[in-house]
């Protein structure tokens, strides 16, 4: 799991040991063809490119900045390392059928991600703060005090429910699901005894819930007449942080995953020891390792149709690049629409797109602050949420705060500390929209709807943290995320209510173009990313290919 996005500065300056490693390995020229380009280098396009090199094919990824990573990129700013999105992980270090999805992904790479690992995080909500642990017992002790023993009756409801779904939602790895029939193959056949097997040991009433996987989480709950407005508000905020929605819009196989990452036994969350950015150097080493190649500051103009078929991309250059079996866009579904030429989309594809609704954008703000006068024993993630009632989806409402160098001392300088504070997915664009960045009231703008992140701040880390003594301060709006990451209106992703509508599927109406990312099924985060990227990969090779990488890694 993990809770995303973007920055507010672009890549201008970074850590000097990714800089030199940027210039000798990553600034390679785009060479004229390749079996399949990859357009944008965020975990989901790395996903499928490294993946395909390590099928044999000739990959090119072709990413408009001047680092790897889209909205999982970090940035260095007087020798603070800044992660630009995700914060929150779970499962990275994981291994066999049931792991993280980007976790088979680097296995199958042959690269490993050295973690901390930590098991709580700093609650800040109206009836106070605790610190929440993950866990199958530690969350009850919170929920006696701060809600009573009916949310404590009802949360272990919720549990006997929910955790013997997880075979059911773990039983196909993530890695075995391929885009055409050659899934009945590597995943219904291969994984069939261990499913049925699941259902048997879940017994009747647990395996008749499990139909309701695909169907929002809001259903499980009504069903277990869970009505503690403490747990479902709760509830609402996991599902928020998990995919941009609440528990009425959120897939149930999604939260039920989560649960088993985080309330079973012997549980824990995890951070890459070099922030975020280790995840997407881990994922460029296994790309180039298999002969895969990526182009930075190769921004694509349009992706070349001809006889109806997707053959390439024209880069803002004037260079075109030969895609030989596929294109890949790991951009949403509105840039790749913007891509394509007008006479070759269809109206029924180029419709849906259009009406898609949008999650909102982000708020940033991202310091860089001395240590001194800060408590010892400062977590490295709070959560504020200011009013319940308003919901976890209003804007101004919850902030997730982050501060990496508690636990990766490195990511800052001696006796400092570093930390990201972002508003998730709830800014409206709006209020945004037409400002000119250069402009008073741009500036202003940026003040004022940053404040209630200064507050969070102040109330996370307690009197001894000052704005005045902040060496770094940097405050990004939605119009950065438009702008840096190129997102369509700088919006977190595809706001798809589950049971109302689905996540696209990754092929298109034009032949050999393929999708992948938080636009395409199963939807936004980390791990949802990684496998959609997975996906394409594996639908793009034989069927033999995908069951041998399958047999290689031991799943």
């Amino acid at each position: 799991m993990s809770t995303m996005m973007a920055a507010p500065s672009l890549v201008r300056c970074y850590s000097s040991y990714r800089n030199d490693l940027m210039k000798s390995k990553w600034k390679c020229k785009a060479e004229g063809e390749a079996d399949v380009v990859v357009i944008g280098s965020g975990v989901g396009g790395l996903c499928c490119g490294a993946l395909l090199a390590r099928y044999g094919e000739d990959v090119l990824v072709v990413e408009s900045h001047d680092q790897p990573g889209g909205a999982a990129h970090s940035f260095d700013i007087k020798g603070y390392k800044f992660d630009s999105g995700p914060s929150l992980f779970s499962g990275l270090q994981s291994r066999g059928p049931q792991a993280n999805p980007l976790a088979q992904v680097l296995d199958a790479l042959g690269e490993t991600l050295p973690c901390a690992t930590y098991d709580s995080w700093m609650v800040h909500i109206p009836e106070g703060q605790f610190l929440s642990r993950i866990g199958p017992t530690e969350f009850f002790k919170d929920l006696q005090q701060y809600a009573g023993p009916n949310a404590v009756h009802e949360w272990r409801k919720l549990l006997d429910a929910v955790l013997p779904l997880s075979a059911a939602a773990m039983a196909l790895p993530p890695l075995s699901i391929r885009g055409d029939w050659g899934v009945l193959s590597t995943a219904a056949a291969r994984y069939a005894p261990s499913l049925f097997k699941s259902f048997l040991q879940m017994g009747p009433r647990s395996a008749l819930g499990a139909t309701k996987l695909l169907r929002p989480f809001s259903e499980i709950l009504d069903d277990l007449q869970l009505k503690d407005p403490f747990v479902r508000n709760w509830i609402d905020l996991l599902s928020f942080l998990l995919a941009g929605v609440k528990a009425n819009s959120v897939l149930s196989a999604e939260m039920v995953y989560m649960f088993a990452e985080w309330y079973k036994p012997g549980c824990c969350l995890e951070y890459p020891l070099h922030g975020s950015a280790a995840i997407v150097d881990a994922l460029v080493r296994g790309l180039e390792k298999f002969g895969g190649r990526i182009s930075l500051q190769s921004h694509v103009e349009n992706i070349v149709v001809e006889n109806d078929r997707a053959i390439g991309v024209k880069l803002r250059s004037g260079q075109f690049l030969r895609a030989k079996k596929a294109v890949v866009s790991n951009a949403s579904m509105w840039d790749t629409l913007k891509l394509l030429p007008k006479e070759a989309v269809a109206k029924s594809f180029s419709d849906r797109i259009n009406t898609t609704p949008q999650c909102d954008s982000f708020m940033h703000l991202h310091l860089g602050f001395d240590a001194e006068d800060i408590p010892n024993d400062l977590g490295i993630h709070h959560i504020v949420v200011n009013d319940w009632k308003r919901g976890v989806d209003a804007d101004q409402n919850v902030v997730l705060i982050s501060i990496p160098s508690v636990l990766s001392p490195n990511l800052a300088p001696h006796g400092k500390h570093v930390l990201h504070a972002y508003m998730p997915g709830t800014e409206p664009f709006d209020l945004w929209e037409g400002l000119d960045r250069r402009s008073a009231e741009y500036r202003n703008l940026k003040a004022e709807r940053s404040e209630v992140m200064w507050k969070a701040v102040e109330r996370a880390l307690g009197g001894g943290f000052s704005r005045e003594k902040c060496e770094v301060k940097l405050v990004g709006s939605p119009l950065t995320h438009e702008r840096f990451l190129r997102r369509n209106r700088g919006t977190y992703g595809p706001a798809v209510q589950a049971g109302k509508d689905t996540f696209p599927g990754h092929s298109t109406p034009i032949p050999q173009l393929y999708c992948c990312g938080d636009s395409t099924f199963p939807g936004i985060g980390i791990p949802a990313v990684a496998a959609s990227g997975a996906i394409v990969a594996n639908s793009l090779v034989s069927v033999s290919q995908h069951s041998n990488l399958l047999d290689a890694i031991g799943i």
